[in-house]
């Protein structure tokens, strides 16, 4: 039997309804509910006459009534520390793309490394009906989570793995990036090896990358002189003023641990201007293993971390959840050394 075409467009007064796209598609209202709600259980080609119809009647569902109804908005709200750092819009970009697969809104916001913020912020969200969260890293007020469980509103913490299980995690071992690249610099021979990071402050990822290179550093029975320790905000200009504190400490290091990419670049700008050669002179690693680093020359080595699977993972959980599905609460991704050619044994002395 032949599929039949969408009637002729009916007369409308005002603003067109469910009924309205149900008649010009010729289905029920219940088949465009499921087809706007972006059920599997509706077949394509009434599917395709159904979005036709509703694109002709330029109608979008009501959101509040539909959130009165349901009780949901289908909206998630990713708090993020900072929208300057790529790699959260890139795991934020991967998010909404599978979130929207879901038929799922993405609500975006920051809070600028304050902790205290992120938590106002969540509770305005709450109240515009938010119904679930995306938090980054694993540092968060208790006041936080207060909130988020008063108020029913599943959360996901990404970008770390918490060890204790206390509360849905998706991430990856950030010790152990920069444990792996310390094992590496060590095995080249290097003894004096400098930390350019982020500042620990409120900030579990960067510590948990100072802690893994203390940790490699301690295996060979060695440790991490103060003076070659340097702390900025994550931007290569910062980057590349921290680096030359590094050069000009006295008995520099042989090869410097960068927390990611964007400080390992910064800090490869640096020695290019005061002529210090990489890796004959200078061993630098990164994390993160970006664009950025692999285009360098030459090249960097750093450790490739999970960035858009993380973003996935976090919709799926979350969508999950929402609708009373079963679905994994703590997800730990391996990380994994990538060799290039910015590292190198030590200069002779």
């Amino acid at each position: 039997m032949a599929t039949p075409e969408p009637t002729s467009l009916p007369p409308t007064k005002g603003r067109s309804g469910a009924k309205d796209v149900a008649r010009l598609a010729g289905v029920s209202t219940a088949t465009v509910s499921r087809v706007l709600n972006r059920s599997q259980q509706v077949d394509p080609a009434t599917r395709e006459r159904v979005l036709e119809a509703a694109a002709k009647l330029r109608y979008v569902p009501h959101g509040a009534a539909r959130t009165l109804r349901s009780h949901r908005s289908k909206m998630v709200g990713a708090i993020v520390p900072s929208f300057d750092y790529a790699l959260y819009a890139r795991t934020t970009s991967a998010l909404q793309q599978r979130l929207d697969e879901r038929g799922y809104a993405l609500v975006l916001a920051e809070h600028h490394y304050e902790l205290a913020a992120e938590t106002r912020i969540a509770g305005q969200l709450v109240e515009h009906g938010v119904d679930a969260f995306v938090l980054v890293g694993l540092d968060h007020e208790q006041r936080l989570f207060s909130l988020l469980q008063d108020y029913g509103r599943p959360y996901v913490l990404t970008w770390g793995v918490d060890g204790a299980q206390r509360h849905p995690s998706i991430g990856f071992d950030n010790r152990a990036a920069t444990l792996a690249v310390t094992r590496h610099l060590v095995g080249l021979g290097h003894r004096r090896i400098g930390l350019l990071s982020a500042p620990p402050e409120g900030n579990d990822r960067a510590r948990a990358r100072g802690e893994g290179l203390r940790a490699g550093l301690a295996e060979a029975g060695l440790t991490l002189d103060p003076r070659h320790i340097a702390y900025a905000p994550i931007s290569l200009a910062a980057a590349e003023a921290a680096m030359q504190q590094l050069l000009a400490a006295p008995e520099r290091p042989t090869a410097v641990v960068a927390t990611n990419d964007v400080f390992a670049v910064g800090a490869m700008i640096a020695c290019r201007k005061t002529g210090v050669r990489i890796p004959q002179d200078l061993s630098i690693t990164g994390v993160d293993n970006t664009d950025l680093g692999a285009t360098q020359t030459p090249g960097l080595t750093s450790v490739a971390t999970p960035i858009t699977e993380i973003g996935r993972a976090a919709a799926d959980q979350l969508v999950a959840r929402l609708e009373g599905l079963p679905c994994e609460t703590f997800q730990a991704f391996p990380v994994e050394l990538v060799h290039r050619g910015s590292t190198a044994p030590p200069p002779s002395e």
